[in-house]
């Protein structure tokens, strides 16, 4: 080692001496950043009358990340969109009551126009088992009751549960309503229409798969969509 490299040596280590007695002396002081919207803090340490802090401190706490390139530290910060602050992630945050399943008001009303709509198909069911003309007349307070529930059931939706659910409900009326006007339209046409129409009644079948899926959602109290109400 020649005597330039051997004095440069000597420089650097006091120099490093120097920086390390400041940063123990800083250390001790206790001073801390705290960064606005961020839990926790980052220790400072003053060298020479300026403020310094811990890289890999920072990014912990901000949530950020740190990496190296040749000569460079890279310090990444989550960005505003991110939510990686504290207050940001209570910003993003859905509000607790969308997240907790259906809400009773939402429970009570969608019950009450499942079981309208099973009396509707009921009463249809029967009629045509039994050979008995299926008019308007005969569905028209089956399907008025049912459209009264829905709209009760709509106005008491409260979190994201409750409008998935309610989705899938308005589908059961709307095949409903489609498989009554299907049988009110053949009795008006003069069509024959057997006891085992429905049987063999590919939108029965729908509805009566979507009908299950539905009880069994009620009975969880949490919307899953299984894709049967489509």
């Amino acid at each position: 080692m020649n005597e330039k490299t051997r004095s440069w040596w000597v420089v650097a280590t006091v120099a490093m001496f120097v920086v390390v007695v400041g940063l123990v002396q800083a250390a001790q002081q206790g001073t801390v950043l705290v960064l606005n919207g961020y839990s926790g803090t980052v220790p400072v340490m003053q060298v020479n009358g300026k403020n310094y802090v811990n890289v890999e401190a920072l990014a912990r706490v901000t949530n950020g990340s740190m990496s190296f390139n040749g000569n460079q530290i890279v310090l990444t910060l989550p960005s505003a969109g991110s939510g990686g602050g504290a207050a940001a992630s209570q910003q993003a945050a859905p509000p607790a009551s969308q997240n907790t399943g259906f809400s009773k008001e939402f429970l009570t009303a969608a019950i009450e126009e499942m079981s309208t709509v099973r009396e509707w198909h009921s009463a249809l069911a029967s009629a045509i088992a039994n050979g008995f003309p299926v008019t308007g007349e005969l569905v028209a307070p089956y399907q008025a009751q049912a459209a009264t529930n829905l709209r009760l059931m709509q106005a008491a939706v409260s979190t994201q549960s409750d409008q998935g659910g309610a989705q899938l409900i308005g589908n059961a009326y709307g095949k409903m309503k489609q498989l009554s006007d299907k049988y009110v339209a053949k009795r008006a046409n003069l069509e024959f229409v057997g006891p085992d129409a429905l049987k063999n009644d590919p939108l029965d079948q729908s509805l009566i798969a979507c009908g299950k899926s539905l009880r069994s959602m009620a009975g969880s109290g949490q919307f899953v969509d299984d894709g049967t109400c489509d």
